[in-house]
């Protein structure tokens, strides 16, 4: 009887031990997988690129279908009246729903022409029209369009934006759920790094959204006569242009005359003005020496 008591007793405490045993090791087990899943969970601070390319995986991609093209151009125009043009062209614009970035003036004066230059930004949908009404200001010298594709740029400036925006937010949680000092601070740091990569991003975007939306202008407005003839083609071009050189070219000889005549003429009083002062010490001078039969004296009569 004693035996089996002290049996039932020693079975009785294995037991136990072996929960206790068993229990512990299903704690440790659990605690490793919540910690391994909170340092998985807790991105790197250099883990931009896996994370947009989780963003252009899983995310919902940017429509790719929608082309979109940065229009710029360049226009010359001559017109009676640079400056006034320049004032119905930024109306045109505004009406329009574009706006102007720069506008320079230059008043015509004797010694240059009239200019003015405007920037201007088209709305896209409207860029033709609008080009066709400012050529119509006056007469047109030169025009030059061009456009590049950006969709490509766009898609990926998109993707990125979306995968650090799901990033941040990923930190924001962790934030809320940190219980340790640690934790916190690693998360706040990791979270600045992926705010100021989202803002630029963002930045980025929005200025290449806006050079899509509105097309970038560069007009100029001259007075007549201040772009310069083409190249001649043929033989009466060239005469033409001979002619034109020679007239120039006497013109500017005229200008350069009147310029000096001013200065002529006093040159000239002075120049007379030396010229009778020296003659007339040359006269003085020539009265003042003695003559030859002077000089000789009695000995010469002697001689004689």
């Amino acid at each position: 009887m004693k035996r089996s008591a002290v049996i039932r007793t020693t079975t009785v405490l294995v037991s136990v031990v072996l929960v206790v045993l068993v229990l512990s090791g299903c704690s440790a087990g659990s605690s490793t997988e919540a910690g391994s899943d909170s340092r998985a969970a807790m991105p790197a601070p250099g883990q931009v690129a896996g994370d947009a390319q989780l963003g252009v995986d899983g995310a919902a991609s940017p429509d790719l279908t929608q082309q979109q093209v940065v229009t710029t151009g360049s226009l010359t125009v001559t017109a009676d009246d640079p400056i006034s043009t320049a004032t119905d062209a930024t109306r045109i614009v505004t009406e329009a729903g574009g706006r102007v970035d720069s506008r320079d003036e230059t008043p015509g004066t004797s010694d240059q022409a009239a200019q003015a230059t405007l920037t201007v930004r088209l709305p896209a949908d409207d860029f033709d029209d609008v080009l066709a009404q400012l050529q119509a200001l006056g007469t047109v010298n030169s025009l030059s369009v061009s456009a590049v594709d950006v969709t490509a740029q766009a898609a990926d400036l998109d993707a990125r934006v979306t995968a650090l925006q799901a990033s941040v937010d990923r930190l924001l949680g962790l934030m809320a759920a940190s219980t340790t000092t640690a934790d916190l601070l690693a998360a706040e740091t990791s979270l600045s790094q992926r705010q100021a990569e989202l803002d630029g991003l963002v930045a980025q975007r929005d200025a290449l959204a806006d050079q899509v939306d509105f097309s970038s202008v560069f007009v100029s407005f001259v007075a007549p006569g201040s772009v310069a003839p083409g190249v001649p083609t043929d033989f009466w071009g060239g005469v033409v242009a001979g002619w034109n050189a020679l007239v120039a070219a006497a013109s500017g000889l005229v200008v350069v005359v009147g310029v000096l005549v001013p200065w002529l003429l006093p040159l000239a009083v002075v120049a007379a003005v030396v010229v009778l002062l020296v003659r007339s010490g040359r006269r003085r001078a020539a009265r003042r020496s003695p003559t030859p039969a002077t000089s000789a004296g009695p000995d010469a009569t002697m001689d004689r």
